[in-house]
């Protein structure tokens, strides 16, 4: 039968997907092997195994796609004896050499408890004895050789070729159903080296292993180490550099490492934390009193109203661009320095966030995002970092059995947010928990019912910003009259900056202008406090809130207990580390200052490098924060 099938003009789409499955066992028994090298560390599980499945598509269509290429050329000439065995070569050794990876990873494991990355290839590249470690491994692990050779050999019998018979083809037959299946297989491999098709999906990359793996060690069985090496090709960011040889002495500028003061009893508040899809200072009105010669009004009644009972602070920022920096700066005090945090292979280290430390303390932890589950790799950030449930799209229309979805990204923001307050109501006092909405995001449309209500701006975003500030209206009105709201911190914030229609949000700086405002019902105050303030701070001020008495490990600091001199922020913009303190922002690109401005000078026009006293201090405090945010992400130390 399989011979009848390969003599036909579809036969080599039919080969390939034969030996893609053979890939797929290939790769199944690399990580039955994994496991069962290192079953003392590791889990199998279902979740492990469908998260496994994704992972080994996208590496299978990564390393077979010239084979895929050269099978499916719509070429009549290339089906010949020589040809076919050039690409059964071609297959063999690549998926070879996947599977000898993969058993020298599961080998190397039990060192790291991760897989491996190309930051590898720079750890050992100054040993001068890996051949005799690599020699005494193979002699230690002979049994994987055995099965190595075993599984390759059966790879090389299994092989499938096409058997075209040249006297019955008709060959503009074969060459038109050669390109209809390259054609409409490229789609498909793109989307299986993507991790899906939708809009909301990222390309996968090490960090959403976490989203199978119910303990951050068993990430590592859900990927596979050619995944893991192509993922971290031109990833390995982190370059530590050699600004302070002596450890104490760069710890006496800056140590990300709080130790609070232990004779402060922890008050155990609720803490709810509403992160803000694009919602950029620039369209808070009570943030702007004096733009547009303090007639701006804003597109925020809402939010406006809430400003006035809470703490905000004059000069607040984000401390990257993306959604995937906004995660980590909020919930884990962990900046955007050079790439994305949960991009790089430093984000399979061993680090929480405000959820696991509240976990610790008896809370009850939750995340919400509206989209579909997985999107933006938050599932798996939030189980990362300690978060025990996660609500998103699949448990809201399980819950609600209604068609909310806005049709792009997630379920718009005044439904989800109503859902978020119901659900706390469920949960067990005391609770943290975080949001993240969506609406306010390109291609930026509101529900029907609401156009007329909120019309177009002059930017598109306008009237999302204001839809979502009607929805936030709407969740506090919902919270207030919850048994839980009296006892309760909120943090609202935003993930990043949008759109600008104002010169000074347009600049280096402006750009990175994001509101945080800490909102507490049982002390209701409106005061603009003359403090610098970032997202990474934002931790830190809820555990000195808290009365929080253990050690723990973040980037920023306890804003409300900070003189204002001592309060910064930072944050990084195409290759330059931007450093706001002493009423300056000072530009530096890793090496030397570029330029220093004047926080009063809004539009960033009167260069003062060199002409600034504080300018060498900054200098020495950004590089000590630089050092030591490389240290840690390339030594794994990212707790105290």
């Amino acid at each position: 039968m399989i011979r009848k099938l390969l003599n036909k003009p579809y036969s080599p789409l039919l080969a390939v997907l034969w030996n893609l499955l053979l890939a797929y066992v290939v790769y199944q028994i690399a990580r039955l092997t994994y496991y069962f090298e290192n079953t003392d560390y590791l889990n199998y599980t279902l979740d492990v195994w469908r998260g496994g499945l994704l992972f080994d598509t996208s590496a299978i269509l990564y390393t077979n796609a010239l084979y895929i290429v050269l099978m499916l050329l719509p070429l009549h000439w290339k089906e010949c004896t020589i040809y076919h065995q050039c690409c059964k070569w071609i297959f063999v050794l690549v998926n070879s050499l996947a599977l000898a990876i993969n058993f020298m990873d599961a080998v190397y494991f039990r060192y790291t408890m991760r897989r491996t990355t190309t930051t590898v290839l720079e750890e050992f590249s100054n040993e001068g004895n890996l051949g005799s470690i690599i020699g005494t491994e193979f002699l230690n692990h002979w049994y994987l050789v055995l099965l190595f050779a075993l599984v390759v050999f059966l790879l090389w019998r299994c092989y499938a070729r096409p058997s075209i018979n040249s006297h019955s083809l008709k060959w503009w037959r074969y060459d038109v159903v050669c390109l209809l299946s390259l054609l409409l297989f490229a789609p498909f491999c793109v989307a299986g080296m993507r991790g899906g098709f939708t809009t909301a999906v990222r390309p996968i990359t090490i960090s959403n292993a976490n989203q199978y793996a119910s303990r951050p060690v068993d990430a590592a069985l859900a990927l596979n180490t050619p995944f893991a090496l192509i993922r971290s090709i031109g990833k390995n960011v982190f370059v530590v550099p050699n600004y302070f040889s002596d450890e104490k002495a760069l710890a006496s500028i800056y140590t990300p490492v709080h130790t609070p003061n232990d004779s402060v009893s922890m008050v155990k508040k609720n803490v709810v934390v509403l992160i803000v899809e694009s919602f950029g200072r620039e369209y808070i009105g009570a943030l702007n009193k004096d733009l547009e010669g303090g007639k701006y009004k804003g597109y925020t009644p809402y939010v406006d109203a809430l400003i006035d009972k809470s703490t905000t602070f004059r000069y607040s920022f984000c401390n990257g661009r993306k959604s995937i920096d906004g995660m980590p700066s909020i919930l884990s005090c962990i900046p955007m320095f050079v790439e994305p945090f949960i991009l790089t292979p430093s984000s399979m280290n061993d680090y929480t966030g405000l959820a696991g430390i509240l976990g610790q303390e008896g809370y009850e932890t939750a995340f919400f995002h509206g989209a579909q589950n997985g999107s933006m790799g938050f599932q798996a950030f939030a189980q990362k970092t300690g978060f025990q449930h996660y609500f998103g799209r699949t448990e809201y229309e399980a819950a609600k059995g209604t068609n909310d979805f806005d049709g792009t990204w997630a379920i718009w923001d005044e439904p989800f947010l109503q859902y978020y307050a119901e659900e706390m109501g469920k949960m067990k006092q005391p609770f943290m928990t975080a949001v993240f909405t969506a609406s306010s995001h390109h291609p930026f449309v509101i529900p029907e019912q609401y156009k007329e209500q909120f019309p177009e701006g002059k930017l598109e975003i306008q009237k999302c910003i204001r839809y979502t500030d009607m929805a936030i209206g709407k969740f506090f009105e919902t919270a207030s009259k919850q048994p839980w709201f009296e006892n309760t911190i909120f943090v609202l914030t935003s993930d990043h900056t949008n759109g600008s229609d104002h010169d000074y949000y347009q600049t280096d700086l402006g750009g990175f202008c994001s509101p945080i405002i800490i909102f507490e019902p049982s002390h209701p105050k409106g005061q603009m406090i003359d403090k610098i303030a970032q997202q990474i701070d934002i931790l830190p001020t809820i555990l000195g809130m808290l009365g929080y008495q253990k050690p723990y490990f973040g980037f920023g600091i306890d804003l409300l207990n900070t003189p204002s001199e001592d309060t910064w922020a930072v944050n990084y913009l195409s290759g330059i580390y931007q450093y706001i303190k002493h009423g300056y922002v000072l530009q530096f690109d890793g090496q030397k200052t570029k330029a220093v401005y004047s926080l009063q000078d809004s539009l960033m026009q009167n260069n003062l490098v060199g002409k600034v006293k504080e300018q060498g201090q900054m200098e020495q405090e950004l590089k000590a924060i630089i050092q030591q945010y490389m240290e840690r992400m390339t030594q794994n130390r990212l707790k105290p």
